[in-house]
């Protein structure tokens, strides 16, 4: 609980902890880097780019993707804390850097509440539960039924700290148990998924789509509350008797504690403008993606809600940190 209050008193101090305004030159001057902390492929990486090419059409500078990948997305946070706090080099964040990692970690390199300025929520994806193509489970609750009966002599690929939460979280309602292989992304988890190499794994469902159209894996259930609209035919986890599950990703953009306000509102304004309009609608729907707009501070209070929730759920399942 201390760690908590810690958290919320920070998050607090940090949410308009931005510098003092100087004299500023109108922003953006030079080209803008949004530091994607998955590979490509991800559900993360298509929101990224689609946010990039809108951004630049916006606000009439180059804004370039840069995938850095690596330690549950701990490289990518830490390239933009240490970065200038100027506007041009932004986090594009999955839950894994900024909530997820607090609850999951014993000792975190950063501090996504102190460290990091929330600039706008934009959308979410859903998840679901994958399996080989060649897998013999053809539903979740055979899936689940033999993985209750071999506890631990599964293996699953975790592409973030959000997918190890989640899976080992699943497994503890399933009564089972099952080892984490570890990967830099979902996409390589993907990949290892299509090949064989794992038997099962919790994705996003866009990044896990082109795999699923091309006969490589499978799609057993969704995370979510709500039959996916692009696959009607397969249950959620909810509905075969895991009713707490829910699992969501949820992107948003981030800058260095330290950036101005005016750097932040002209980002925060044009990023809630472009997703508003009917280009983003139809770039949501096609990806079976979800409005998700929220303010800085809205983003602050819900990441706030998150990273509670989050370390409640890895105490009560005695979740393993990392």
């Amino acid at each position: 609980m201390k760690k908590l209050r810690n958290i919320f008193a920070l998050a607090l101090l940090t949410v308009s902890a931005v510098a003092v305004e100087p004299a500023l030159a109108q922003y953006p001057e030079k080209p803008i880097k949004l530091i994607v902390p998955y590979s490509p492929g991800t559900g993360t990486d298509i929101v990224a780019r689609y946010t990039a090419r809108r951004l630049e059409g916006a606000l009439g500078k180059p804004v370039l993707v840069e995938n850095r990948v690596g330690g549950n997305a701990i490289i990518g946070a830490q390239v933009v804390i240490a970065s200038p706090a100027d506007g041009y080099t932004l986090l594009f964040a999955a839950n894994g850097p900024v909530s997820t990692n607090v609850a999951l970690y014993e000792k975190l390199p950063y501090d996504p509440t102190r460290d990091l300025i929330p600039v706008a929520r934009l959308a979410l994806g859903p998840m679901g539960l994958f399996v080989p193509a060649n897998s013999p489970y053809k539903s979740a609750v055979e899936f689940f039924d033999d993985a209750k009966k071999r506890p631990g002599q599964f293996n699953y690929a975790s592409g973030s700290a959000t997918y190890n939460l989640a899976t080992e979280w699943l497994m503890s309602l399933a009564g089972t148990s099952a080892k984490a292989i570890s990967y830099n992304g979902a996409g390589p988890g993907l990949i290892a998924l299509a090949g064989g190499q794992v038997d099962f794994m919790l994705a996003d469902y866009s990044g896990a789509l082109p795999l699923m159209q091309g006969g490589r894996i499978r799609m057993l259930a969704a995370a979510t509350d709500k039959r996916l609209p692009g696959q009607p035919s397969i249950p959620t986890l909810q509905e075969i008797g895991y009713k707490e599950f829910f699992l969501i990703a949820w992107w948003s953009v981030f800058a260095p504690a330290g950036t101005p306000r005016s750097v932040v509102a002209t980002l925060e304004k044009t990023l809630l403008d472009i997703y508003g309009d009917k280009d983003a609608v139809d770039f949501l729907s096609k990806n079976n993606y979800i409005d998700f707009r929220g303010s800085a501070e809205e983003l602050r209070k819900y990441q706030l809600a998150e990273i509670q929730r989050e370390i409640r759920l890895v105490n009560q399942f005695k979740i393993p940190k990392l």
